[in-house]
């Protein structure tokens, strides 16, 4: 049987791109959102945009939780763990979480340009202390923006996998290979994502004052998958 890949927060920019580059590739995706009927119409958007048989459902975040094998968690900080406060009793064992997130100061008012200082070091570092035993993570794409994901090119930009459950980490590379011109990259431990999550807010002040919108990182020196 196909693994269920859910999108949580799948109605946003971020996670409705991710969702049509893994539908495209072949995956099997429900999008995630507090309005099921907003996922459902979101799913359907997606289904027309790729055609074929591409398999995208839509649902409530609860019912995607509880369903998926591998979840991609793309909602606003802000919104982060209230969301997996009530996932808490759902997710089932063996589920494998990846964090997106980042702190933006934007989060509370302030300037797209900065984070937030987060107690437990990072966001993904926060997400693993909010999910139970038995569900693993891995933190990626943070460095991968909506904008370059919108389009049907490939994107230009190495994605950095941080993770202290090596299972969790190879799930994620997997599913940033699924995306042409995205190449992943092992960026050490989980704390290391407090560095990852600190680039966004650079490349947005890039994006800004160079007036593109698809800044993206690429490290050079390294073997090529």
């Amino acid at each position: 049987m196909a693994r269920k890949i859910a999108i949580l927060g799948g109605t946003g920019a971020e996670g409705s791109g991710l969702a049509y580059h893994l539908a495209q590739a072949g995956e099997n995706v429900l999008i995630g959102s507090r309005d099921a009927a907003r996922a459902q119409e979101t799913a359907k958007r997606l289904r027309e945009r790729i055609g074929g048989d591409s398999r995208i459902e839509g649902m409530d975040n609860p019912s995607a939780a509880a369903t998926c094998d591998v979840a991609i968690l793309t909602v606003p900080f802000s919104g982060v763990s209230a969301l997996l406060k009530q996932l808490k009793s759902v997710w089932k064992p063996g589920t494998m979480v990846i964090d997106t997130t980042v702190p933006l100061a934007a989060a509370v008012g302030g300037a797209a340009t900065r984070v937030l200082g987060v107690w437990q070091g990072s966001a993904a570092e926060q997400t693993k202390e909010l999910l139970p035993p038995g569900v693993s993570l891995a933190a990626a794409f943070q460095n991968l923006g909506a904008e370059s994901l919108a389009g049907n090119e490939p994107v230009d930009c190495d994605v950095l996998v941080c993770g202290d459950d090596e299972k969790a980490k190879q799930v994620a590379f997997e599913l940033v290979s699924k995306i042409r011109g995205a190449r992943p990259l092992n960026g050490g431990k989980l704390e290391n994502a407090r560095i990852v999550e600190s680039l966004t807010a650079l490349l947005i002040g890039l994006n800004m004052r160079y007036k593109v919108h698809g800044a993206g990182i690429r490290f050079t020196g390294l073997p090529l998958r």
